[in-house]
């Protein structure tokens, strides 16, 4: 029986940089799956270290919180330098990348648009009229704009003669 347990949702989430870590430094695991269901009914939930998950196990040693269980595996794996200066170095760039994940963390739960979505939306609509198919090759740009573009009240607009009918610009190009 692999000596790892990952205790996580069906998702990547705080879990796959450990198990790209086993896999790559070939160690086995077992995972078990806690579906939404199952963690809402709440007795996980209640047994765990501030009330999240990922759950790690490495034999009779339970950890929770994600970099806690990367230092860890570091430590035991000896992928955390060679020195006390080295570690202090891999835990700097470790708490850069927390900080990235930390921003794209708030990028994808939070619900918001800033001004800039709506002027850049503009430029590619523009761009839409004067080369259409210009975004075809752009996958994740022609994603975007179908995105915002579907959002019920800006595509309401996007579909009114106030829009549809108004000059893209004054010089009479179009």
């Amino acid at each position: 029986m692999p000596p790892y347990t990952i205790v996580y949702f069906p998702v990547r989430g705080r879990c796959e940089a450990m198990r790209m870590l086993l896999a790559d430094q070939g160690q086995s695991w077992n995972e078990e799956v806690v579906n939404k269901e199952t963690w809402l009914q709440g007795p996980l939930k209640a047994s765990c270290l501030y009330g999240q998950l990922p759950k790690f196990q490495d034999g009779d040693l339970t950890l929770y919180q994600s970099n806690a269980i990367l230092r860890h595996l570091g430590r035991t794996l000896g992928l955390y330098g060679k020195d006390q200066r080295e570690a202090a170095l891999v835990d700097v760039v470790n708490d850069g990348v927390e900080d990235l994940r930390s921003k794209y963390i708030t990028l994808i739960y939070t619900n918001y648009i800033s001004f800039a979505d709506y002027n850049l939306l503009d430029l590619l609509l523009i761009h839409q009229v004067l080369a259409p198919g210009c975004l075809d090759s752009l996958p994740l740009l022609s994603a975007y704009v179908a995105r915002l573009s579907a959002r019920p009240k800006l595509k309401a607009f996007l579909a009114s003669p106030e829009h549809v009918n108004r000059p893209i610009n004054g010089n009479g190009k179009q």
